[in-house]
């Protein structure tokens, strides 16, 4: 009885969790589309009164002294990355939500060469693409190994 009473439970807890997590998902998806097409930094606007200033989180990654990738892009990707594996992990949502990741790092970034006060830039092309890269091969890892 008491084993029944924790199933039900759990259940419940785990579908709530599930839901939280595809809200989670979408809404940072949301929230990074608007913060990419934006033709300012919101965050400088907001932070430093100057919509010029874009927020650094860590310094840009050095790859030779003419190529960076983007920090803050790479990060950005792998928390809706994770986001989204959380939320979708079934192998069949799962292909499907890497080509939607895929293809919203490239368009994006490509979208940058349209937006006024907005360039395309590599580094952070290449951001976008590793931060999805480094979350599909911890699932991988992950799933070969558990």
């Amino acid at each position: 009885m008491i084993t029944d009473k924790a199933d039900k439970i759990n259940k419940i807890i785990m579908k709530y969790t599930k839901k939280l997590l595809i809200l989670g998902f979408h809404s940072a998806n949301l929230i990074l589309i608007i913060l990419y097409l934006y033709p300012a930094s919101i965050f400088g606007c907001f932070l430093y009164n100057d919509c010029s200033i874009e927020l650094q989180i860590t310094s840009d990654f050095i790859i030779t002294s003419n190529y960076l990738i983007s920090s803050n892009h790479l990060y950005a990707f792998i928390m809706l990355s994770l986001l989204g594996v959380f939320a979708y992990p079934s192998s069949n949502k799962f292909k499907l939500l890497i080509g939607y990741l895929f293809s919203l790092s490239i368009i994006l970034e490509l979208f940058h060469l349209i937006i006024s006060n907005r360039e395309f830039e590599w580094g952070d092309f290449f951001g976008n693409i590793l931060g999805v890269i480094f979350v599909i091969i911890i699932y991988k890892v992950k799933n070969r190994y558990a």
